[in-house]
């Protein structure tokens, strides 16, 4: 296929809470497309609420892709979802020609549009209840050790990319940083980003909502379902409501430390988005009619 004929992916990123799910919708309606999920926690089920996943309305306005793939109890690492969602995007284009992805999950969307190429190293299930019973900066300083440019990229409060990290260079004993070669991408790819300029106001309503929403009785029913020790309830907002089953914190306290660590992963994110993507960033006034203008230009 000749370069000028390569299928359009359009590429919705920006931090948490900045309105990716409502600008994709509105996009996808404008241009009869549908909407590949690059949300690393929203690929499993039964985490809605917390996760902040499109609603089943949202989802019937607009076909979404990549939603509910696994259970929380059988996680899946960054090559799988890779090739799930690859198959699943190509599929798409050999229909339409174009498709759109959103998400805050950088690595996950360099995964699909920026030629990265993780290792595919199955998961370790001893090696990893070993590494989670470590304390969590005990466990990033080890990373320190053995991949000091996977530590510098990942933070110690991601336990979930720490391990995965330490669990590579334990199976292969090369470095996960050295490990992640590029490829040839594909697709043309258009790169839209979102940073309103209130974010911080719009983390706070989002949080008390997804409290009002029912954040708590869903991470009741993870217990339930999966257990006091599923790994994915130490995440944002699930892990603030399990401290509040268990008695640790207070409904106040909950809501105080989710918005925290919810800015402070913003922060994280928009700092991954300057430096690793090559974003339009859109004017949150008109972000619509930015966003259109753009993709009609690459047609």
């Amino acid at each position: 296929m000749q370069p000028n004929n390569k299928p359009l992916v359009i590429a919705i990123m920006g931090p948490t809470a900045s309105g990716k799910t409502e600008l994709a919708i509105d996009i996808a309606e404008k241009i009869n497309s549908n909407i590949h999920n690059v949300d690393s926690r929203q690929i499993y089920i039964d985490m809605d609420i917390g996760t902040a996943k499109p609603t089943a309305a949202q989802q019937k306005q607009v076909k979404h892709f990549l939603i509910d793939l696994c259970l929380p109890s059988e996680p899946i690492n960054l090559h799988d979802f890779q090739s799930i969602a690859r198959l699943s995007i190509e599929s798409e284009l050999k229909k339409r020609k174009l498709t759109v992805l959103v998400g805050g999950s950088g690595l996950y969307l360099q995964a699909l549009i920026g030629g990265l190429n993780p290792p595919a190293v199955p998961p370790q299930k001893f090696l990893r209840n070993q590494l989670y019973k470590i304390d969590k900066n005990e466990r990033h300083n080890l990373l320190k050790c053995c991949d000091p440019l996977s530590a510098e990229r990942i933070h110690p409060e991601d336990s979930i990319r720490t391990i995965r990290a330490l669990e590579v260079f334990y199976a292969t004993g090369k470095m996960f940083s050295k490990q992640k070669s590029l490829k040839t991408n594909p697709w043309k790819v258009l790169e839209l980003g979102l940073n309103p300029d209130n974010l911080l106001n719009r983390i706070q309503r989002r949080t008390e909502k997804m409290y009002k929403n029912g954040l708590m009785e869903e991470t009741e029913d993870l217990i339930i379902k999966y257990g006091n020790d599923l790994q994915l309830l130490k995440t944002i907002g699930y892990d603030e409501a399990r401290s509040i089953i268990n008695g640790k914190i207070n409904y106040e306290e909950a809501l105080e430390i989710t918005i925290k660590r919810t800015c402070q992963l913003a922060k994280r994110q928009k700092t991954w988005f300057r430096n690793k993507h090559n974003s339009k960033w859109l004017n949150e006034k008109n972000e619509l009619s930015e966003a259109l203008t753009s993709i009609y230009e690459f047609f």
